[in-house]
């Protein structure tokens, strides 16, 4: 109880910054400084891809990084506003506000604030094992597809004109009819913002290249006037702390949120979960996945609270601040400070960025998000993770964000299924040391005469163990001469008790009995035991025969009169090892 109630459960972060280290002040402070300096050009942009004001974009970074700050567990992870994230907002939000700017605020509000809800209860039913489900191809065709998708939407933005397509495919297709519409001297704008972006990172890397290029654009349009060049711009922003609302909207709508925030919360938390492991391995610490959970569900009923949309791990600004040293949750605090001062102290300035400049830098972004070769490399390692990544990849670009976003939920559920119902399995033999291998990976490990020792590589249930019954009895029926005894590795297979598995169990007892063979169990011998008596099968020499370990199956069965190799404790142990 006293565990429950502890602060170290709850605020993991907070705990951190409670024991901080003066010497990590000086980093800290440097990376929070790069981190806003990365963040504020991309949360504009981000918000103008999600369909809402730029603001909001800011609104979703100060509140959502503090929560983090004091619910994370990863020392190095900055959140905020995801392009994938505001993808899927924009796909999902758009066709149900019709139009209507203020209604789509709300909804977005409201699926960020359903997106926090599923995180936590996922959090509450410790799920974080889902960091695990979308596997990684499938996650590289998700990501390439939402790039490419992103990419050619801000088209319009970049040459100045309006796609009439929803669709990726048919705005590709329409886009020779677009280039009598380009707008020139919009054009010129992205092409200053592009050539500063990539001047910037050749020569001085470590400089905020988007801020830089939105400053110089901005400047620009202020010193020519937007109005005369006819070049659209972000606009008159609200300055301040935001009036909460609540939304105002027919309640059918939030049905048609409730899944598609659901999808959000997988995405963002996979996602985020990957930038987050891979940085705490680096810098040589374990986050909780669980408590990421939390923290993520804390962050974006934070960005819902502040009128913001849903947010995610921030890889890009993550690097930034991990190239600076930062060392703790201190850098979201710094940065929330300086983007909050922005926010409420100089929004007049924004006003005069481009949406063309915008663009450029939701290009850039999405540019680095991309791919291709990594997922084209597949081929050569695991063919079926390849085509699961370009299935989820093609879907993306020909079905949209949110059906492939759900086909790659159903396709790492299937993939999942396959691997548990149809395992791989093999059969054992012992080399001339006494040693147990799988058969047929060495010449040296041969097959016991008489004895068939079977490994089952996944966990039996209801929905496998047919299946288990059906190789069993296959690999029975392939041996040249009819083994006298069938020892199988309960250790790999029979994790927990399923009246299913048991029954299917007896049925092999039987059939084995039947044809003269003995059928034995190898490890768990005291799980067995009750598992095998309370399914009503027989144990001991008329029925199913437990021991406790491959060596002592081979040893003790009396189906098996061939002297055995000595059998050392040093080759016990390493016998356990290889299994």
């Amino acid at each position: 109880m006293q565990d429950f109630f502890s602060l170290s459960r709850w605020m993991p972060g907070l705990v951190t910054l409670l024991d901080y280290r003066r010497d990590w002040l000086a980093d800290d402070v440097r990376a929070g400084l790069s981190v806003a300096a990365v963040a504020l050009p991309v949360a504009i942009a981000y918000a103008e891809l999600a369909g809402v004001s730029a603001v909001v974009g800011l609104y979703s970074c100060i509140l959502p990084m503090i929560a983090y700050a004091f619910f994370g567990t990863s020392r190095q992870l900055i959140v905020g506003p995801d392009a994938a994230t505001c993808a899927v907002i924009a796909a999902v939000v758009t066709p149900l506000a019709a139009g209507d700017a203020t209604r789509h605020w709300q909804l977005v509000m409201t699926m960020t604030a359903m997106t926090g809800l599923w995180c936590l209860a996922a959090s509450y039913f410790r799920l974080g094992v889902l960091a695990d489900f979308l596997s990684r191809p499938i996650l590289l065709g998700l990501l390439n597809g939402v790039a490419i998708t992103i990419m050619v939407g801000q088209l319009s933005r970049i040459f100045g004109f309006t796609f009439d397509e929803s669709q990726l495919i048919e705005r590709l297709a329409a886009t020779p009819d677009y280039l009598a519409l380009v707008h020139w001297p919009t054009l010129g704008v992205s092409a200053l913002t592009l050539i500063i972006m990539l001047l910037c990172r050749h020569y001085r890397p470590l400089w905020p290249s988007s801020l830089l290029a939105l400053v110089v654009a901005a400047g620009v349009l202020w010193y020519l006037g937007p109005e005369r060049l006819n070049i659209a711009v972000v606009g008159s922003l609200s300055e301040g702390i935001p009036d909460f609302q609540l939304p105002e909207f027919p309640p059918g709508l939030m049905r048609d949120l409730v899944l598609p925030a659901l999808n959000l919360a997988m995405v963002s938390f996979v996602s985020m979960m990957l930038t987050a492991r891979s940085f705490a391995a680096r810098n040589g610490y374990d986050i909780d996945a669980d408590r990421e959970f939390r923290a993520l569900g804390v962050a974006n009923l934070a960005s819902a609270v502040s009128q913001g949309f849903a947010i995610s791990g921030a890889d890009s600004r993550t690097a930034v601040n991990d190239a600076n040293g930062g060392k703790s949750q201190l850098v979201s605090i710094v940065a929330a400070g300086v983007i909050a001062g922005v926010t409420f102290f100089l929004t007049e300035p924004l006003q005069y960025i481009p949406t063309a400049a915008l663009g450029i830098v939701l290009v850039m972004a999405s540019w680095s998000l991309i791919n291709l070769r990594g997922q084209w490399q597949l081929h050569k390692s695991d063919k079926p993770a390849f085509w699961l990544a370009w299935i989820t990849f093609i879907s993306v670009l020909f079905m949209g964000v949110i059906p492939g976003i759900t086909l790659a939920v159903l396709l790492g559920l299937f993939q999942f299924l396959r691997n548990v119902m149809r395992p791989t399995d093999q059969l054992m033999g012992m080399n001339e040391e006494g040693v147990v291998h799988t058969l047929g990976r060495n010449e040296e490990v041969k097959a016991i005469a008489g004895v068939l020792i079977y490994r089952f590589n996944s966990p039996l249930t209801y929905f496998n163990a047919a299946y288990f019954k059906r190789r069993v009895l296959a690999l029975i029926g392939e041996e040249k001469a009819q083994p006298n005894c069938l020892i199988i590795d309960a250790v790999s297979c029979f994790t927990h008790q399923d009246i299913s598995v048991m029954s299917v169990v007896g049925e092999l007892h039987k059939e084995l009995k039947r044809r003269g063979i003995h059928m034995v169990m190898a490890g768990r011998r005291t799980q067995m035991t009750h598992w095998l008596q309370q399914a009503g099968i027989r144990v001991g020499e008329e029925g199913v025969l437990v021991y406790p370990d491959l060596y002592e199956a081979l040893r003790m069965t009396r189906c098996y009169h061939t002297p055995m190799p000595a059998v050392t404790p040093q080759v016990t142990e390493a016998v356990r090892s290889e299994a």
